[in-house]
């Protein structure tokens, strides 16, 4: 996967959720030997928790259909950040492969990331699964708007994702 791929691969989603998880695909990418997935070096954890996606578990998303709160007692540091859990199973899906299961654009909301911006907090019970991608947002009711046309964010989100990621990387939102 070329860096452009990897770009957008997290620009595709996960829209709200601290900083961007650039340094996931770095770390991969140097260990599998491909390219670097984004440009900053941390996971949106918010302004509180120091946690990927608040706590909540990234693999029920797409196993349970439905936010599902991790536990710290099974937790994984991916990129830096704890991940955590609601099965050992799940985290054992992740570790195999987190690129499928880690949100897109870092976590942060994908409404915000198509207009050019992000915002730090979502809701984890804010969400979208759009072509095996997972999307963060900022609300249920703007969850809802991107289901009616999500094409239309993911193109946006896609061609703004990289000078966002160098934003986050400069921390020009914090």
């Amino acid at each position: 996967m070329n860096k452009q791929e990897a770009q957008m691969h997290f620009g595709n989603g996960a829209q709200c959720i601290g900083r961007s998880l650039a340094m996931i695909g770095l770390a991969v990418a140097d260990i599998v030997g491909g390219s670097p997935a984004m440009a900053d070096d941390s996971v949106n954890t918010g302004y509180f928790g120091g946690v990927a996606i608040m706590g909540y578990d990234t693999v029920a998303y797409f196993t349970e259909g439905k936010a599902t709160k991790g536990s710290e007692k099974i937790s994984y540091e991916w990129m830096g950040t704890p991940w955590h859990f609601a099965s050992a199973k799940h985290r054992e899906m992740f570790m195999s492969e987190p690129l499928k299961y880690a949100p897109q654009y870092g976590g942060y909301c994908a409404g915000e990331v198509s207009s050019g911006s992000v915002t730090v907090n979502i809701d984890p019970e804010a969400f979208k699964i759009v072509e095996g991608k997972l999307y963060l947002m900022y609300d249920q009711a703007y969850a809802e708007e991107f289901a009616a046309h999500p094409a239309d964010t993911v193109t946006k989100a896609d061609a703004k994702w990289p000078k966002v990621a160098a934003d986050l990387e400069l921390d020009q939102y914090h």
